[in-house]
């Protein structure tokens, strides 16, 4: 695929599960109309290279954790933890607009 337009990529990101298939997962902004769910996670990609990845908390609640990431290689969404030196998650843009972002297994 082209490379993205990066700042396109700036906002909250929830996974939509129902909607994978068995070679992608779909992602949807957080103001879409799931279903609904015993929980959800997902991701903000904020401006600068700033990440908050959204886990589910014991009681289902939303858990989130700070961290850092990068669009490389124009299509790979790379995230990092606690240091730079290993990405904690590395996703394949298969494609993206404002209202879906589709990546690969």
């Amino acid at each position: 695929m082209a490379s993205l337009d990066k700042d396109a990529l700036h906002q909250t990101w929830m996974h939509s599960r129902e909607e994978d298939t068995d070679t992608e997962m779909v992602f949807r902004p957080e103001g879409y109309n799931f279903p609904r769910s015993r929980g959800r996670t997902g991701f903000t990609l904020k401006p600068h290279g700033m990440l908050s990845e959204i886990g589910i908390a014991p009681a289902d609640g939303p858990a989130s954790t700070e961290g850092r990431w990068e669009l490389e290689d124009g299509d790979k969404l790379v995230f990092y933890q606690d240091d730079k030196k290993s990405p904690s998650r590395v996703m394949q843009v298969a494609s993206a607009d404002k209202d879906k972002l589709v990546v690969k297994k």
